[in-house]
């Protein structure tokens, strides 16, 4: 870490780390649970998608009003304001396991998103910025690390509470304990102070319409279409990854989210360290290339239905996917100096895509198999391979 963050911003480095841990844990659990909506609601795959279409509509719709915030009360005020959102959120389950409402769910996940957005708009810019540009992309690797241990948590967690041997659950139980870790992570945000990143004006004159001048960048359009689509390929392959080893009859829903944890997304955690480690050698547009074309490859495997081969590619594609986002996001800031805050909420729109995601691969999987629903997040991959080799065509330049 000593080369990858500066001397005085070790310690804020380490505290806003953890808020990639806790939203991890909040994305990676709505896996088990729109597969629990779907056992004890008895409602189709593509109506349990709803479950991540009002998760990331969330994101779509705060992600401007959070970049203002943000850009007028500064990184801290930002990471507060969202804690208490994700708590309230998280709370809100009690109720809806009384009145035992799908569309109050669906509620209480919209107002943890927009609570997510805040967080996310505030610390992936605010990790950029605590060390030299060169290594923004492994910094940003690094912190998301800890993002995927919150991944590995959530599916494990939500699976032993959700999918108990007797078949009863209590839905709210780890959304409770959630919300109250979350909101005491937001009193010690309150308390503390986080140092202020001013972002210079860079090798870019701030003219009076910024946002004009943000557009011009054309490779920071294609990294948030190249977001939106990583997007739909995560979103829609963890939300059905329980439904596709379970048709395929490898295993039960509670044995498949623990494997989703430990075997998926350990690999994801794993990927995200060694990306980060890598980067340090190597230029973040090649292995960002290197792992695009991985994700095509495996998950074409899995379209193709090859029995045991297209399970293992599955789980492959965890690993070539874990260092994604965080590189795309790290590239696409790359060299907006003063603009950055405001293209950091435009990036955070780009979760939208897990709304969209799902639904369409739900309605594949509905009309015709789960092997084949993995067309979607293919096509998306190919859209990030694209973005991969035309950034590391820009490199060479």
């Amino acid at each position: 870490m000593q080369n990858l963050v500066k001397k005085e911003y070790k310690i804020p480095f380490i505290l806003v780390t953890s808020l990639f841990f806790l939203w991890g844990f909040a994305h990676a659990i709505l896996d088990v649970l729109n597969k629990h909506f779907q056992d004890v609601l008895v409602i189709t795959r593509a109506h349990s998608a709803w479950v991540q279409v009002m998760f990331y509509l969330g994101y779509f719709v705060m992600a401007i009003p959070a970049g203002l915030f943000i850009n007028k009360y500064g990184y801290r005020k930002g990471v507060v304001f969202g804690l208490l959102l994700y708590g309230i959120g998280s709370l809100f389950f009690i109720p809806g396991e009384y009145w035992m409402s799908f569309n109050f769910f669906l509620f209480s996940l919209f107002v943890i998103a927009c609570g997510l957005v805040f967080l996310e708009t505030a610390a992936n810019p605010y990790m950029t910025e605590l060390g030299d540009r060169e290594t923004a992309a492994s910094r940003l690797n690094l912190a998301q690390s800890f993002n995927g241990l919150g991944c590995i948590c959530g599916p494990l967690i939500g699976g032993l509470l959700l999918f108990s041997e007797g078949g009863e659950s209590n839905i709210s139980l780890p959304y409770t304990l959630m919300g109250i870790i979350v909101l005491m992570v937001a009193l010690v945000f309150y308390k503390i102070r986080l140092p202020e990143i001013v972002h210079g004006e860079d090798e870019e004159e701030v003219g009076e319409d910024g946002a004009r001048g943000l557009w011009s960048h054309k490779l920071f359009i294609f990294g948030i279409a190249s977001l939106f689509c990583y997007e739909i390929a995560e979103i829609s392959i963890n939300s059905f990854f329980i439904n596709y080893v379970v048709d395929d009859g490898w295993m039960n829903a509670r044995d498949a989210s623990v494997v989703l944890s430990f075997g998926g997304l350990g690999l994801f955690m794993c990927g995200r360290f060694a990306g980060s480690w890598i980067m340090r050698y190597i230029r973040a547009e090649k292995v960002l290339f290197f792992c695009a074309v991985g994700t095509v490859v495996t998950t074409a495997l899995v379209v193709f239905d090859l029995g045991v081969l297209s399970l293992v590619a599955l789980f492959m594609g965890y690993a070539f996917e874990a260092i994604m986002f965080p590189t795309i996001f790290a590239l696409s800031l790359r060299g907006l100096g003063n603009y950055t805050k405001r293209a950091s909420s435009y990036l955070m729109m780009s979760p939208i895509g897990g709304a969209v995601g799902p639904l369409m691969m739900g309605y594949v999987a509905d009309q015709t198999n789960m092997s084949f629903s993995f067309i979607v997040p293919l096509l998306s991959f190919v859209v990030v391979l694209l973005y991969a080799w035309k950034v590391k065509q820009r490199s060479l330049c």
